[in-house]
């Protein structure tokens, strides 16, 4: 069952918006029950229906206000997307900052900067985003912040439901084909993907997941919520192949020991200590940008002859999956370190 509209008048005096569900119609300020049209509120008598309705002149998004406001008196932190699903740009002091390594994102107070950061469940911040971002895609933030895990299956990519170990919870056809499935997030770390499940992947802690009744950039299919299920408890088969691959058994971090002083490299040990301390500080959502020029330093290393090609990539490695990164990501951040700066990585990134 598809949720009704919700009206989405901002009743100042009271605080609050509408949320009236009766009798609900879609204007250009967005859905309004009878006594707050844009008519009525004017005293005026109402247009013709094929005036007022917002498909009449704006059919290239839905209004996502009430379903944000929704949302979020359900628990859920939303923010807006650009039309292509991707986050919108930070403003330009903010870029400066991270720079500077002088701001935190998950603290940064602007409005849409930094992606799922600026998810919110305040009514009054939603309300300002939708007048900054008008015609963006609503997306809710997963993970342990809302107990929300999704399955993502992409059918393209030959995901499809595993009805052995996906129980029926809350669903959503996805524009593109594929289905969302709403999941309380099981604790501790998730992987990216679902072990097995070629087109599955995981939305859960550093994601998130467009939400309905935004419309796919492609297809111009609206995302829609499917039955009216609550979120279900993830059973065990399902967290198991949920769980992150344990990182192949290398040598320890601490037990790598810098050659002999590079050029240019006076204590090769704390050159590389700081390196990988980097990647294991870094903040949620910058920790491949960090592997990366960690990557970088310490294949400089590798070139001056202060530690050897195995032992650096194994350090960086298991300094990325500690950070929580995926297999796939730590050896793409890594690899792409090392051929920046012209060190090979053939026959050691197996």
């Amino acid at each position: 069952m598809i949720r009704p509209a919700v009206c989405g008048h901002w009743i100042g005096g009271d605080s609050r918006y509408c949320l009236a569900t009766d009798h609900v119609r879609r204007y250009l300020p967005g859905p309004r029950c009878p006594e707050h049209t844009p008519a009525a509120l004017l005293g005026h008598p109402e247009a013709p229906s094929d005036v007022n309705l917002w498909e009449s002149s704006m059919s290239d998004h839905a209004p996502t206000l009430p379903a944000a406001l929704a949302l979020a008196a359900e628990g859920y932190p939303v923010f807006l997307l650009g039309r292509r699903k991707r986050p919108v740009a930070n403003c330009p002091a903010c870029p400066k900052a991270e720079a500077d390594n002088a701001h935190d994102p998950e603290a940064c107070d602007h409005l849409t900067c930094h992606g799922f950061y600026a998810a919110t469940r305040d009514p009054k911040q939603i309300a300002a985003m939708h007048h900054r971002v008008p015609g963006g895609l609503l997306a809710i933030r997963t993970g342990r912040v809302c107990d929300l895990a999704v399955v993502d299956i992409d059918p393209r990519n030959g995901g499809t439901i595993d009805h052995q170990v996906m129980p029926p919870t809350r669903a959503v056809r996805t524009g593109s084909g594929g289905w969302h499935l709403y999941y309380r997030h099981p604790g501790g770390a998730l992987a990216a993907k679902l072990a097995g499940h070629p087109g599955v992947d995981l939305k859960a802690d550093g994601g998130y997941i467009v939400a309905p009744p935004s419309t796919h950039p492609d297809t111009r299919q609206p995302y829609r919520r499917i039955g009216d299920r609550d979120l279900a408890e993830m059973p065990p088969p399902l967290v198991a192949l949920c769980r992150p691959i344990p990182a192949p058994t290398a040598l320890p971090v601490g037990t790598v020991t810098p050659l002999r002083r590079g050029e240019g490299i006076s204590d090769p040990a704390a050159l590389l200590d700081a390196n990988l301390r980097a990647v294991a500080t870094a903040p949620e959502g910058h920790r491949r940008n960090v592997l990366y020029g960690a990557a970088r330093g310490i294949a400089r290393m590798v070139a001056a002859g202060a530690l050897t090609p195995t032992d650096a990539y194994t350090a960086l490695y298991q300094a990325g999956r500690a950070a929580g990164q995926t297999d796939r990501d730590t050896r793409t951040a890594i690899t792409g370190g090392f051929r920046a700066e012209a060190v090979p990585t053939e026959g050691i990134a197996a």
